[in-house]
């Protein structure tokens, strides 16, 4: 494949008219725009990588389907026995789950982390319709699968060893939920993700609402716990509301120690309410990075699977308007490193994971979130202006 008239961002900060040459799914060669006939011409668009959404539920999405009210649950726990009590009423994972991969996928993301529930009311119903959603697009996306105990582990009894057959099954990672204030005992909860992750020598990726100094207590522990098994980098905690504290102390003496354990925060960016401070956070060496969370489901009608519209809400929470700050946001949304995939950038040798898109600049992509002109993995084209035509 040849890709024509592309305009590449350069890290001197200038952008660069290139012709891109794929072979064998990875880029040969990047030189510069000579008008050559055959190809894709990209008419000038702007060539970046393809983008990472760090947390998705494929298992709980409505998208495709007619539009349907929320019910508006106040809290966590509201939401999980408001889903709970809904779900068994819709179409099966399989037919939301593609839907959804093909939008994200028309959106430029080719690499993307599912929570997948796993729960004492349909056991593993939700995770083994997952795997097939990961085995029909196989070469069109990397996805990571986390056995997720939506509705809570020490209070649901036989939910631990629901997540040991997941993570027997091939379940990348093991997840949690908010340990102290949906189990009511973060110890007992924190014991049995951790215990799983080391017999099965699997990620951890936890989800932790709390918004309270208890938060913050939680992280520091699991950061000593991270240490102590050797799980470094290893370990993503998403959404972390509790970093959001103005309680400068708290906050440095937390972030210090996620980033001497090498644990990884993921935000989504919520629009109400604290959220984890990026730039604080890189400058302690904290690694976080974002995904969409909800889209469209039973817990929020919002969301769309474009992780542009994410790095743009990035930076409107936290309050991004110069150039380089946005960038930033960007960067958090094509992060595949920070899910332990090969990092993502377009040079010579590189898979083929590609996005083009008509503006001028990053921050033109980000504030004006074009449709995609085309999206690639691997070099197979998997989107056209817009509109997802497979591989």
């Amino acid at each position: 494949m040849l890709l024509t008239n592309a305009r590449l961002p350069q890290e001197s900060g200038t952008i660069a008219a290139v012709d891109v040459a794929i072979s064998h799914g990875r880029i040969q060669a990047i030189t510069p725009a000579a008008g050559r006939p055959g190809g894709i011409d990209l008419g000038g668009a702007l060539l970046l990588p393809a983008l990472v959404d760090g947390h998705v539920h494929l298992d709980k999405t409505l998208w495709g389907l007619p539009w349907r009210p929320n019910s508006g649950a106040a809290n966590v726990a509201g939401r999980v026995e408001n889903e709970r009590l809904h779900r068994r009423d819709l179409p099966p994972v399989q037919q939301r789950g593609a839907a959804l991969l093909r939008q994200m996928i028309a959106c430029g993301t080719t690499a993307l982390r599912t929570h997948t529930d796993v729960d004492d009311a349909y056991g593993l119903a939700n995770f083994h319709a997952t795997m097939e959603l990961v085995a029909s697009f196989k070469g069109q996306a990397d996805i990571q699968v986390v056995a997720f105990p939506q509705s809570g582990i020490v209070t649901r009894p036989g939910v631990a060893d629901l997540l040991a057959e997941a993570l027997r099954e091939g379940a990348d990672l093991v997840g949690g939920l908010d340990p102290a204030s949906i189990d009511g005992d973060a110890k007992a909860h924190l014991d049995v993700v951790f215990g799983l992750a080391q017999r099965f020598d699997r990620g951890i990726d936890i989800h932790l609402h709390d918004r309270d100094p208890g938060g913050n207590a939680q992280l520091r522990d699991i950061a000593a716990r991270t240490i102590a098994i050797g799980m470094q980098h290893r370990v993503t905690v998403s959404h972390a509301f509790s970093l959001g504290t103005p309680d400068e102390n708290d906050f440095a003496a937390t972030a210090d120690a996620l980033a001497t354990a090498g644990v990884h925060i993921l935000t989504s960016s919520p629009s109400a309410g604290p959220v984890p401070p990026v730039l604080a956070l890189r400058a302690r060496g904290v690694v976080i990075h974002a995904g969409s969370d909800n889209i469209r489901d039973l817990w929020s009608p919002f969301g769309n699977g474009d992780m542009l519209e994410r790095a743009f809400l990035v930076a409107l929470r936290q309050g991004f308007r110069a150039d380089e700050d946005i960038a930033v946001a960007l960067s958090l949304c094509g992060d595949a490193a920070a899910l332990g995939l090969p990092a993502r950038r377009i040079a010579v040798g590189m898979p083929a994971d590609l996005m083009a898109v008509e503006c001028e600049t990053l921050s033109e992509a980000v504030a004006r979130r074009p449709p995609r002109k085309l999206v690639t993995k691997a070099g197979v084209v998997l989107a056209r202006d817009g509109r997802y035509t497979g591989a």
